[in-house]
């Protein structure tokens, strides 16, 4: 793309839809702080943004089944019929067939709580040809009311592939596909599926996943991140600073993706102890551990992180 289809894409004064993938928070003794997680989805919806549950933030390739359908209960209770997203997950190894029906039985227990179903991809799926990739989620489409998709990069799991722009644009068209994270980590493959998106299908979402570069909502991305669920509450002031033409965006937006850069640093699976950690510096949970296969970050990641906050708290307040 040219610099001057690049600028095409800044969309100044625009609402932005804020998706939040919601921290699963641990006990010490590694049970899941379920009063933690509760508090962290009502500041979420509080904030304005729509909880996304069960997802990568959640361990969502390592909790169990009852793990999942408690999440989905609890979401569905307290979310009291406002929107939200939860992730469908289906294990399986390299070689494997896609697998249609676990697929299936994820949407039904995911739209049995009313929550909107978002496919996280499976070496089944990605293994497949492009007419084949096409096909399954056809398929899977018929069992939505609606749904979103995701395209992973392998530096997330190993399973994850980024998919062609062609066949992006046939998944987009998909009638009831009503947006699609991008987690490339790349701005050129994302500005191309916003241009594609204003070109082909408008109303459609193209949710960034790209933790490194938040500022992709200037050119018309939403977003579906795991960054925002350290501070759901700045997100939302930021995205409010932006719809409302105010300057102040750029401040809170560079300290956000300064947090951003050092949390998703190699290896970024480990950044959920990283927000683990920071919520429990801003005092939202009350320890800071992760599900016990988790990846870790080194005790030191605590000063830095309690430095970034207390800016936060101070810009925050001069923001207020």
């Amino acid at each position: 793309m040219k610099q001057t289809d690049v600028q095409a894409l800044l969309t100044p004064h625009r609402k932005i839809t804020g998706i939040s993938a919601i921290l699963l928070p641990f006990n010490d003794d590694h049970t899941i702080d379920w009063e933690g997680f509760e508090g962290h989805l009502q500041r979420t919806l509080h904030a304005g943004l729509i909880p996304a549950v069960n997802m990568d933030t959640g361990y969502a390739n390592l909790i169990d089944e009852p793990t999942r359908l408690e999440v989905l209960r609890r979401t569905h209770t307290l979310t009291a019929g406002a929107t939200f997203i939860a992730g469908i997950f289906v294990s399986d190894s390299p070689g494997e067939p896609f697998d249609a029906d676990r697929y299936r039985y994820g949407i039904d227990q995911v739209q049995t709580n009313h929550g909107t179903p978002i496919f996280f991809q499976s070496f089944g799926l990605i293994e497949l040809s492009d007419a084949d990739v096409v096909s399954a989620y056809e398929t899977l489409a018929e069992s939505c009311e609606q749904f979103l998709f995701f395209e992973l990069s392998k530096t997330f799991a190993p399973f994850g592939r980024i998919y062609s722009l062609e066949v992006y644009e046939q998944l987009m068209c998909i009638p009831n596909a009503i947006g699609a994270k991008h987690s490339s980590l790349h701005r050129l493959p994302e500005w191309r599926r916003l241009a594609l998106r204003n070109r082909i299908r408008p109303a459609f979402k193209v949710f960034t996943g790209n933790d490194l570069a938040i500022d992709m909502v200037m050119y018309g991305s939403d977003y579906l991140l795991g960054l925002s669920t350290f501070a759901p509450d700045a997100f939302a002031k930021r995205d409010a600073m932006w719809a409302a033409g105010d300057t102040q965006f750029y401040e809170m937006n560079d300290l956000l993706q300064r947090l951003g850069a050092f949390t998703f640093r190699h290896p970024a699976p480990a950044y959920k102890h990283s927000a683990a950690m920071f919520l429990k510096i801003r005092g939202m949970i009350n320890h800071n551990m992760t599900h016990p296969d988790a990846p870790q970050r080194p005790h030191g990641d605590l000063e830095i992180l309690e430095s970034i906050a207390s800016e936060l708290r101070h810009t925050l307040k001069d923001c207020s």
